[in-house]
């Protein structure tokens, strides 16, 4: 089985396949822990920069720059999950249950309208960031 990932990804869905179960789950459930951490904390960067926006005021450049980037983290976690559910099918294992699903926010549903096309962008542009690169500091998950 093939599959190619619109993000950067430290490993392939061929690799993903030859890990055991248990290291497959575990790393699902890091990443969703990440991805619900990640998507308050985007929700935090979207309201200051509409309120600030509102108030006629620019947002500072650097929190701008960071929702940007979460943006991009957020998707890579996200489709890797996925890769790792079809590892975990192709193993045999039954992920259609919930236990194994991205995590959802506010900040999913209720990006401001920028945002979302900034991603949009992003992603048909290839422009991303390797992965590595913008990891979180102090990230000690495991790494496929």
């Amino acid at each position: 089985m093939d599959y190619y990932p619109r993000y950067a990804q430290p490993f392939t869905l061929r690799e993903a396949i030859c890990l055991d179960v248990e290291i497959i789950t575990e790393e699902i459930s890091r990443l969703q822990n990440s991805l619900t951490k990640l998507n308050d904390t985007q929700a935090q960067l979207n309201e200051y920069i509409q309120q600030t926006k509102a108030s006629g005021q620019d947002a500072d450049a650097e929190i701008v720059q960071a929702a940007k980037d979460n943006v991009a983290v957020i998707g890579s976690q996200e489709e890797r999950i996925s890769i790792l559910k079809m590892a975990l099918a192709e193993k045999g294992i039954d992920t259609s249950g919930g236990h194994y699903d991205i995590p959802q926010s506010a900040a999913s549903t209720h990006q401001p309208k920028e945002a979302s096309q900034e991603e949009g962008a992003l992603q048909e542009e290839g422009a991303l960031q390797e992965e590595g690169a913008l990891q979180e500091e102090g990230d000690d998950g495991v790494y496929l």
